[in-house]
């Protein structure tokens, strides 16, 4: 289901919607885990503004360090997962966004079996984050959705399911829940003054 819906003016703006069974998956050098990406933007280039992918855990380990990158966390499912740093301890649990630096030497450890974090980056001084969990009708300039449960649709008519997502740029986005119990990991992302948003 994976397309791309663009701007009727004409301009660069778009949003891709995307399945997690068409994400590209590659195995970490460490062989603890796999990364699917969403996305790394712009599209193409060497050195990304943002970045979005869903991580499998499969054993314990250190997280790679990304200088100068904020990184915001959200376990999917599966058990806790403890983060360890000089001075910071952090229990990861399901649906529960949580932002540190990419610096930060984390370590990972499984409090049980295999599990899967959703992960947005932003650079910092050039795009910001922010990550929720939602159940009613949201929007913004750029961003992601994740469809945790139930069914939400765009103000097109489009309907997303579970396993299911969009990421978009420069056009004003809504996602509105089609069911009671319909949740949604958003994420909002802003561009800092003079950063080069729009699509290539």
């Amino acid at each position: 289901m994976c397309c791309t819906l663009c701007s009727g003016d004409g301009g660069a703006a778009m949003i891709t919607l995307f399945a997690y069974e068409e994400l590209a998956v590659s195995r970490w050098r460490n062989g603890g885990g796999e990364t699917r990406e969403i996305i790394s933007f712009p599209p193409g280039a060497d050195r990304f503004g943002w970045r979005a992918s869903i991580a499998t855990l499969a054993q314990d380990g250190p997280f790679s360090a990304f200088p100068e990158i904020d990184r915001v966390i959200t376990l999917l499912h599966g058990d806790p997962v403890l983060l360890t740093a000089p001075d910071v301890q952090h229990l990861l649990t399901p649906q529960k966004p949580w932002a540190f630096a990419g610096e930060l030497a984390l370590t990972a450890q499984l409090q049980g079996s295999v599990s899967e974090d959703f992960n947005i980056m932003t650079r910092r001084g050039e795009w910001q984050a922010t990550v929720e969990v939602v159940a009613a009708p949201v929007s913004s300039l750029h961003g992601v959705a994740w469809v945790l449960a139930g069914a939400w649709q765009t103000a097109d008519g489009e309907r997303l399911s579970a396993q299911q997502g969009a990421w978009w740029v420069d056009v004003e986005t809504v996602l509105s829940p089609c069911e009671p119990d319909a949740r949604l990991l958003f994420t909002r992302l802003s561009a800092y003054p003079g950063t080069r948003n729009g699509c290539r």
